[in-house]
């Protein structure tokens, strides 16, 4: 199985970026999407989980009203769109594929496979 992220970059405050995971040997569509981040000294944060079936979705309070995650699924991947980005969401974001119950969905162990992170850099 393997998750290739992509989409991070430089962007300004206010900006946005959409990020992707493309997965292979592994079905998106049944299984949870969770995306995290970790920012340089600080420990891994989760960000957002997207379950499938069902379509629903959990944001932390740090980015809900800002990301929203998305998938297509004829190309198995997942998306991950930051609007109004700022400073302090500059870390690499990885996406994770698994099927945690809902009171661990924050907690990375319940994550399975891992992509390799993309970089997000918000700066003036």
């Amino acid at each position: 199985v393997q998750l290739q992220a992509s989409g991070g970059g430089l962007v300004q405050p206010g900006g946005s970026l959409r990020l992707a995971c493309t997965a292979s040997e592994i079905t998106l569509n049944s299984h949870g999407v969770a995306w995290f981040r970790q920012a340089p000294g600080k420990d891994r944060e989760a960000v957002s989980l997207s379950r499938s079936p069902g379509g629903m979705r959990w944001y932390s309070d740090s980015v809900k009203g800002r990301f929203t995650v998305s998938r297509d699924n004829a190309k198995n991947t997942a998306y991950l769109q930051m609007n109004s980005l700022n400073v302090n969401d500059t870390a690499v974001y990885y996406c994770a594929v698994g099927n945690p119950i809902l009171s661990t969905w924050r907690d990375s162990r319940s994550y399975r496979y891992w992509g390799q992170g993309t970089q997000v850099t918000v700066s003036s």
